[in-house]
């Protein structure tokens, strides 16, 4: 099992007892089990001097050194270092001056545990997203360097680069992160990388909801006890289980049903998740990623996403962005896949034609990255020797819907007085002309007419 926290918590109390028991409740009923103890409160800056502690949780009434000297020594030397003050006394005079001096929350001993336990996970969570900020500052300063988990990500980009540095920072981390994104823009190459940043050697398990009922969610994520219905014969482990201390990557989170969501939400919240027909707890170290292709802001207002859910999977967000606003990445992009798809088809490798990128400049891709794949693959298919062929290309483009110029008709304003059909004919050779940077084929493609019929409205256009 993977500590929980990263960096240990320190409780000190000089009742050994005590110490003993806070610690068994933070392993048992909150997942804490990196937990240091100290019976002795001189033993606590010598060794906050030599190990790096996440939380402090210190007893008010000790020997030696008192728990208010004690925070006030912490907060001086080490202000980064949340501290949690227990007593055994309900004194409000003393949690106002500890709160001033610098104590992160206050608590009576006698209070439920769980309250204790929540207070401490506070702290940890505190900690913990103060840290990758820092990280995050750190490394956006640094220079840029490309990490191997994105190897497979093709890109020059800067919206991009500054996409992959945020998630190489916030990477140590246990928070989920939410992917949002087009169909096709690679959202599940990003989860990919967010794994081999975080944990490449533990598993990835990788999970689409879209279509999945409530008892299917709940069997397909927790698994099942043997007998929980008809037909479990014998025991299954759910994916949140074979992801163990891994990564469990939930693709189509959008369309989560609300009863699933709550069940989700328990999971994210409490790390805490129950096998179907079970009532025994338990527990999940895996880091959740979610992937949507739909506004969850928007599913929120309409009253069909749960704020809270929302909320606690975007700890980390990031948008990938649609392909017609990295157009720099098309030549990359296509001599990538023509590259990857040469060697799948067995075929010799084509050449490119700088037209084929003025081509692809001028579509708006509404399928993104994969439809770009899917377009090489097919017109590769069909291929034989020499040139990548244009013809596929410009078929695929104005099969489209809104393919093509259509795209700019939609986009145009008219003015009160109509233009006649002759300036029309003109305004659009121009678009048409300006897009394809002066390649009359590409131009002809894009305004649906053979190159003949584009050169002979040229010429009539052309001064006398």
């Amino acid at each position: 099992m993977m500590p929980y926290p990263e960096h240990p918590i320190l409780l000190v109390d000089d009742e050994e007892p005590w110490l003993h028991s806070f610690a068994l409740t933070l392993r048992q009923r909150g997942g804490i089990n990196n937990v240091l103890k100290s019976s002795d409160s001189r033993e606590v800056l010598p060794l906050l001097r030599n190990q790096v502690v996440d939380t402090v949780v210190i007893d008010l009434t000790m020997p030696h050194i008192s728990g208010e000297e004690l925070l006030e020594q912490i907060s001086h030397e080490f202000p980064e270092i949340p501290v949690i003050v227990i007593t055994g006394m309900n004194q409000l005079d003393v949690a106002v001056s500890c709160m001033k001096a610098g104590a992160f929350d206050f608590f009576i001993k006698t209070a439920e545990r769980e309250r204790l336990i929540a207070g401490v996970k506070r702290a940890i969570e505190f900690n913990s997203l103060k840290l990758e900020n820092q990280r995050l500052r750190s490394k956006m300063l640094a220079t840029r360097s490309r990490h191997a988990a994105f190897e497979e990500i093709v890109t020059d980009d800067p919206a991009m680069f500054k996409l992959l540095d945020y998630l190489e920072a916030v990477s140590p981390s246990r928070h989920p992160v939410l992917i949002c994104g087009e169909s096709g823009t690679g959202k599940e190459l990003i989860a990919r990388a967010v794994h081999q940043l975080s944990c490449p050697e533990q598993p990835l398990v990788a999970v689409n909801v879209a279509g999945l009922d409530d008892d299917m969610f709940a069997d397909t994520l927790f698994g099942h006890v043997a007998g929980a219905f008809t037909g479990a014969s014998s025991k299954r482990f759910g994916m949140v289980e074979q992801a163990a201390n891994g990564t469990l990557f939930l693709d189509e989170i959008g369309d989560l049903s609300l009863h699933s969501q709550v069940k989700l939400l328990r999971l994210v919240q409490e790390r805490e998740f129950l096998p179907v027909g079970s009532d025994k707890v338990k527990r999940s170290q895996a880091r959740i990623v979610c992937a949507t292709n739909v506004d969850l802001e928007q599913k929120i207002k309409d009253g069909r996403f749960r704020a809270d859910l929302y909320y606690r999977l975007a700890t980390h967000q990031v948008v990938v962005p649609p392909l017609r606003e990295r157009r720099a990445d098309l030549p990359l992009l296509v001599n990538y896949f023509v590259d990857q798809a040469s060697v799948d088809l067995a075929k010799p490798r084509p050449a490119v034609k700088k037209e084929l990128i003025t081509l692809l400049h001028c579509y708006h891709f509404p399928g993104n990255v994969r439809e770009l794949q899917a377009m090489i693959y097919d017109v590769l298919s069909r291929y034989h020797s020499g040139v990548l062929p244009l013809d596929g290309f410009r078929e695929k483009i104005l099969s489209t819907p809104s393919g093509g110029i259509t795209e700019l008709v939609e986009e145009m304003v008219f003015p009160e007085h109509l233009p006649s059909l002759q300036e029309m004919s003109r305004l659009l050779v121009e678009e048409a002309m300006s897009r394809a940077q002066g390649n009359q084929r590409t131009a002809a493609a894009l305004l649906g007419i053979s190159q003949q019929a584009l050169s002979k409205r040229l010429k009539k256009m052309s001064p006398s």
